[in-house]
């Protein structure tokens, strides 16, 4: 790693937005050694077999974090993220260049940034590069065969979860600091819990999407994935335009859980039984009051489910045209579940949102009663990238993956999955899922089941 003369080196294995930002504001290091100890983790981490940028801005990236290091000796007050390296999914647009979301053969130079990444960097934010993603976000595993899949940093030969693949791995190899994905149902949360991570998917109206390339308009979301829930939470307030202030965590004791019996702990594999059920027994021991009951709602969502839902139908509506003219340049598991929305016609598709309306209602009005649901984030460790080489195991563990987050996006709630696994463990994820609108409330509770689920 660079070395400043006279700072102290950069650690981030570990490091939290809040430690970093102390470090630039207390003179230990700069915002440019910051980015270096990054780009150094790049170049050592991020070759051929890695995957995880496909565009890095580093010209770009030096001459934010230059400015931010003057504007800290002339002690020029900084933003809330002034020096932070952050990267950014590849279908968010940046001034000059070129977002693909995935695909080898669509791409459009960006003549703007999108709006959120012009909120991080008036925040301050260095903007890393675009990481890998699967073709146009629509898988919860992470493969992409056009610029190749990022692996594990946690668990070799393992997938690191979809879409947002790379922005998880960037993160837990200390690439950036914090990264910016997309979540249709549960793309931010599937690849933060398989690489040990905080994702925070909050309520789809709470952050701008202009500028996303997007893959469905009821379901799509926009959230960060970082080492922590304040990280989150200072990158939530940002890109929804407001200013983070710190607070304390919010007190377990008298706390209100549920845990659904039906649904979301189906085909659980034993290990990921072992962390949820010591997940809950931390948090009881911290005062939480957990009630196991059957949640009516959940049984109802294959319904919207049926034929690819939502996000094939609008899927198809964007790509219809693109599809009969580029079909062979796709990837085939992406065409194939693209091309299911053709046969969801208009009635349909109405149907569809008549439906999600009342199954939304029906959720808000059962969430009610508790401060928040509880769930396992993924049923299922990161699988072996061996087990995905066949259609029918692919298309299998895809459902499975993302059945458990995809219960956010239906019912248009705010969720974030929290680490919970033991150290030697493959990773898995806690998720916390609150109401509609309820996001600050479930960023602060979760802050404390952070606390209560550390050894």
């Amino acid at each position: 790693m660079k070395q400043t003369s006279g700072l102290a080196p950069v650690d981030l294995s570990g490091a939290t937005l809040s430690s970093l930002l102390d470090g630039i504001h207390q003179n230990m290091w700069t915002a440019s050694q910051l980015l270096e100890a990054c780009q150094d983790n790049i170049d050592q981490y991020d070759d051929s077999a890695s995957q995880v940028y496909t565009a890095r801005f580093d010209r770009t990236a030096k001459a934010e974090a230059t400015s931010i290091d003057a504007l800290q000796k002339g002690k020029v007050p900084l933003g809330e993220l002034a020096g932070l390296p952050i990267a950014l999914k590849v279908l968010f647009d940046v001034a000059g260049e070129v977002t693909h979301s995935g695909s080898k053969w669509w791409s459009r130079q960006a003549q703007s940034d999108a709006l959120v990444v012009s909120r991080l960097r008036q925040a301050g934010a260095v903007i890393t590069g675009h990481t890998n993603m699967t073709e146009f976000a629509y898988s919860g595993l992470g493969l992409n065969p056009h610029y190749g899949t990022p692996v594990n940093p946690l668990a070799p030969g393992r997938i690191c979860g979809g879409s947002s693949s790379g922005a998880a791995a960037a993160v837990a190899q200390g690439m950036a600091v914090a990264a910016i994905g997309s979540d249709t149902g549960g793309s931010v949360r599937i690849p933060a819990a398989f690489c040990g991570l905080v994702g925070f998917k909050p309520s789809q109206q709470r952050i701008p999407r202009e500028g996303v390339f997007r893959l469905s308009q009821s379901l799509d979301s926009i959230g960060p994935i970082a080492r922590s829930v304040d990280c989150c939470e200072r990158l939530d307030a940002v890109m929804a335009g407001e200013r983070w202030q710190k607070r304390r965590p919010a007190d377990l004791r008298g706390r209100r859980f549920v845990v659904p019996t039906n649904y979301m702990l189906d085909e659980t594999s034993p290990g990921i039984a072992e962390a949820f059920a010591r997940s809950l027994r931390k948090l009881r021991e911290s005062g939480a009051l957990i009630v196991e009951a059957q949640v009516p709602v959940l049984d109802t969502l294959p319904e919207l489910l049926k034929g690819g839902g939502l996000t094939a139908a609008e899927g198809y509506h964007v790509h219809r045209h693109w599809l009969q003219q580029h079909g062979e340049d796709y990837d085939p598991q992406i065409r194939q579940r693209m091309e299911r929305g053709a046969s969801i016609s208009a009635a349909d598709y109405l149907d569809l949102l008549h439906l999600r309306a009342e199954r939304k209602t029906q959720a808000e009005q059962w969430l009610g009663d508790y401060d928040g649901l509880l769930a396992p984030t993924v049923a299922i460790e990161p699988p072996l990238l061996t087990e995905l080489e066949k259609d029918v195991d692919y298309a299998r563990l895809n459902l499975l993956v993302l059945r458990n987050t995809t219960v956010a996006n239906l019912l248009d709630l705010c969720a974030i999955t929290l680490p919970n696994h033991r150290e030697g463990d493959l990773p898995s994820g806690l998720m916390l899922v609150g109401r509609n609108g309820s996001d600050k409330d479930v960023l602060g509770i979760a802050q404390a089941v952070e606390k209560a689920l550390k050894p």
